[in-house]
């Protein structure tokens, strides 16, 4: 579906990131640093956390990462028969460059690519199949929706090259304290703008027609987030930027890099779940006093408590996913931001397709599409249809046809009744399901939570509220930990600053 070229801009944003990782940020220590530092959550944002913390404050500070499920959080496989499949995050896009660079890092690999097809289903039939050849998408595409589908790429693809500007500003230790500063720094007005509008908004003012919302738009968004073109623009452009050519996954499942993230990062995990955070005056030999944070927790052996320096929190802090309580702080800090999460079913299913509740006609055996996008519809259970292929992909390996039984995936508002299931499939042996959580439910415009909590307390998931992907968890965590690293040494020349250029000039 792809005929994205990288620009050569963009090529030059690769190289510069690629060719070193701390830049400027490793300026002089003005003071001592901390000798404790907590992150609560070891999904990919806590983890990532914990790595950056190491690269920042140096090989002296303790970090304890405290997790009371299993490290990797929204990232998770889930077994059928003798292969793992990922049942969370699945894709990451080429240009993720800090997804990149753990890979690197850590010794690992990319799976191996897999080609695939995908169609459009609107409770009847496909209304689109993508075929084999470019030319021919190209002139389906060109018949029935002009030149939308040419223009939604150079649309999305100008808006990532603005994107791209971020990595430029971390690499040379910049932070903001804010989402809307940080988007600011990337894009200006225009970037503010669009994550305070919808997609639907943003793109009918670009001058794209409904029908080709409807049609392409839609189902993109509900196969990625489970919801419409009402999100916000810029999730909308994350979205939408899945469609890209390049997409890939980690050999043995993206929850590895979590794993070799935590145990690069030298942190100790502490499996409990944090209940409370706690302001508190100590004091000292001189007869002053330090402000130090509490961290109160349960885990097997029961409750208990630590103090420490700074502390990072790397999970939502909303109603139906936080235990979290703060005392002492002034003003007080809520325990629930406003906003709510999107639940999404995943659904595993070991079975036959029956492609004639496709409208398919033809011999299964022939039928190779694996990705089938939904339209908006009542009718319609599930967000999309998808065939998985396992974490890890031996070199023999070849994707079974419709005909065959094989593992497809399911998301879904709720659970699939056995009813349903009988509808898609002829047959199946094995069914595995998870609920999540998975992403902010995005109506704009939406507050968002700042990354500052108190002086020396962070809140890592302000950008989730932005748009939720591994690569804004890992973005996010960069940002807030060069944010405490300057705001403990009084490096304030190196926050919210956006003329970049300028001063690195006067930096080098």
């Amino acid at each position: 579906m792809s005929f994205r070229i990288l620009p050569v801009k963009t090529l030059l944003f690769l190289a510069l990131c690629l060719s070193g990782r701390r830049g400027l940020a490793s300026a002089p220590e003005l003071k001592e640093q901390p000798k404790k530092i907590a992150v609560i959550g070891a999904g990919i944002g806590g983890t990532a956390t914990a790595y950056y913390l190491r690269q920042e404050f140096g090989p002296e500070v303790k970090i304890d990462v405290f997790e009371a499920g299993t490290v990797g959080g929204r990232l998770a496989t889930e077994k059928i028969g003798s292969d793992e499949y990922e049942m969370g995050g699945s894709i990451i896009h080429p240009l993720n460059l800090h997804m990149k660079h753990f890979v690197d890092l850590l010794g690992l690999s990319a799976c191996k690519d897999v080609p695939g097809k995908m169609a459009v289903f609107d409770s009847e039939e496909l209304i689109f199949e993508e075929s084999d050849w470019f030319i021919v998408n190209f002139l389906r595409m060109l018949w029935r929706y002009g030149f939308n589908f040419l223009r939604m790429h150079m649309w999305v693809e100008s808006l990532l090259d603005k994107f791209m500007r971020i990595y430029q500003y971390q690499q040379y230790g910049y932070s903001f304290s804010s989402v809307e500063r940080l988007f600011h720094a990337m894009g200006g007005d225009d970037f503010v703008v669009l994550a305070n509008k919808t997609l639907g908004e943003a793109m009918l003012e670009a001058g794209f027609s409904q029908n080709f919302l409807n049609d392409i738009v839609i189902p993109v968004t509900r196969f990625n987030y489970g919801q419409s073109v009402r999100i916000n623009g810029f999730v909308g452009v994350i979205s939408l930027s899945a469609m890209d050519s390049g997409l890939w996954a980690v050999n043995n499942g993206n929850k590895r890099v979590c794993s070799g993230l935590l145990y690069h990062s030298r942190a100790e995990l502490i499996p409990a779940q944090v209940t409370s955070i706690t302001f508190k005056l100590r004091p000292i030999k001189s007869g002053e006093t330090v402000s130090l944070y509490e961290v109160s927790y349960t885990g097997e052996s029961g409750s208990a408590h630590s103090m420490y320096d700074i502390v990072i929190v790397a999970t939502p802090l909303h109603q139906e996913l936080s235990k979290i309580a703060f005392s002492g702080f002034s003003p007080p800090i809520v325990s629930h931001f406003p906003g709510h999460y999107k639940q999404i079913v995943t659904t595993l299913v070991h079975g036959v397709l029956n492609t004639s509740f496709l409208g398919v006609t033809n011999d299964p055996s022939g039928f190779w599409v694996s990705n089938i996008f939904t339209k908006e519809n009542k009718d319609i259970s599930f967000y999309s249809l998808s065939s998985v292929d396992p974490v890890h992909i031996p070199d023999n390996y070849v994707r079974p046809p419709a005909s065959a039984k094989k593992v497809w995936k399911l998301f879904s508002s709720q659970q699939l009744s056995e009813a349903q299931l009988g509808q898609i499939f002829l047959s199946w042996d094995a069914v595995r399901e998870r609920k999540w959580l998975a992403y902010p439910i995005y109506m704009p415009p939406h507050q968002r939570p700042p990354f500052l909590l108190h002086d020396r307390l962070y809140y890592l998931n302000p950008i989730e509220w932005a748009a939720s992907s591994m690569e804004m968890s890992a973005l996010s965590a960069r940002n807030v930990v060069l944010l405490a690293h300057h705001r403990w040494h009084g490096q304030e020349s190196k926050i919210d600053q956006e003329d970049l250029h300028t001063r690195l000039r006067s930096e080098l």
